[in-house]
């Protein structure tokens, strides 16, 4: 179950879709052709998922595909599915940002997240961690360390993420004002080029999804000083939350989620969230996701509406008082 909680922060053509067999049509959702869509190309975290669970939907649709279609962040794929049939065999796997955090972004959004998607069910969902490199010394142990080192070395104090704009972005800004204390972002286009550059000594902090960083902190190459969710990560159990750390206010996740086109009847948005969730508790799902460091996160279709509706109204005060310039 997801509870209301403050939610930081996220291909090729159709010929590249995945097509699956499935089971006797008598016991099918849909009696013809489904797809899952993924906004981002083939191999990547979305779509592995996305896989995953349609490889344990057989009995959804005569055949269920996973249909990349990449470009502008993932906007094209939501797009696509906003345009098509609400009738049961399109939906789509995406992560919060594109949801509730591009419409604050954006200046022009060719899609309401609220009135033009029905959501389905949370999927999964995965912590931030913020981690020092060899730029901070070694006797910098915890956040308050972290921070009380920030405050003495004001031209050292930096942090990457995955891009301008983006939840890890917001994530670091809201704990740099929460510590009253300058810590500067500084935004790589994309997760991997950030670590590489706190790797390297170039930055001093990164803000990234648990599974970026985590196999460098495993290694002992990188430190986790803190996680944003409000409990502890199986994955670093050693290490505190933010909260813990006396952020009360800073709980930041990364979910992942399934929509549909708006309007989809409830008699076909109840099946669709009981076939995802079947799927989702199965034990190649499971041990699938856990290769993301990402905790499994079912919820009803209401449960997950009303996350939605939150995070979107939540995001705009955020963003604003980050100082930040929405995007044309």
């Amino acid at each position: 179950m997801v509870t209301r909680r403050l939610i930081i922060q996220g291909s090729i053509a159709s010929g590249a879709a995945f097509a699956l067999p499935l089971s006797s049509a008598s016991a099918q959702v849909v009696d013809k052709p489904a797809r899952l869509v993924v906004a981002f190309p083939p191999g990547g975290s979305a779509d592995t998922v996305a896989r995953l669970l349609t490889n344990n939907m057989k009995d959804y649709a005569p055949a269920l595909i996973v249909d990349n279609k990449p470009g502008a962040g993932g906007r094209i794929g939501l797009e696509n599915v906003k345009a098509s049939a609400a009738d049961g065999t399109t939906m789509i796997l995406t992560p919060a940002s594109m949801i509730v955090l591009y419409p604050h972004v954006y200046k022009k959004l060719a899609y309401d997240p609220v009135a033009d998607f029905t959501a389905v069910t949370t999927v999964c969902s995965s912590p931030f961690s913020l981690t020092v490199g060899p730029k901070v010394p070694e006797a910098v142990k915890s956040v308050t360390d972290f921070i009380a080192w920030c405050k003495e070395n004001p031209k050292d104090a930096s942090y990457g993420s995955s891009g301008a704009g983006s939840m890890p972005h917001f994530a670091g800004v809201m704990l740099s004002r929460a510590a009253n204390v300058e810590i500067v972002h500084v935004p790589y286009k994309g997760a991997a080029p950030a670590i590489q550059d706190l790797l390297g000594g170039q930055i001093a902090a990164n803000m990234a999804v648990l599974s970026t960083a985590l196999p460098h902190i495993q290694s002992g190459k990188l430190r986790s000083l803190a996680i944003t969710s409000a409990a502890r990560s199986p994955f670093l159990p050693n290490t505190p939350t933010l909260q813990e750390a006396g952020f009360k206010d800073l709980v930041a996740e990364e979910w992942f989620g399934i929509f549909a086109p708006t309007n989809l009847p409830t008699a076909q948005l109840e099946k669709m969230n009981a076939a995802v969730r079947k799927s989702l508790g199965s034990s190649e799902v499971q041990e699938g996701l856990k290769k993301f460091s990402f905790t499994p996160a079912s919820s009803t279709a209401q449960e997950f509406a009303a996350l939605v509706r939150a995070d979107h109204e939540r995001w705009g005060p955020i963003i604003k008082a980050s100082g930040f310039t929405p995007e044309e």
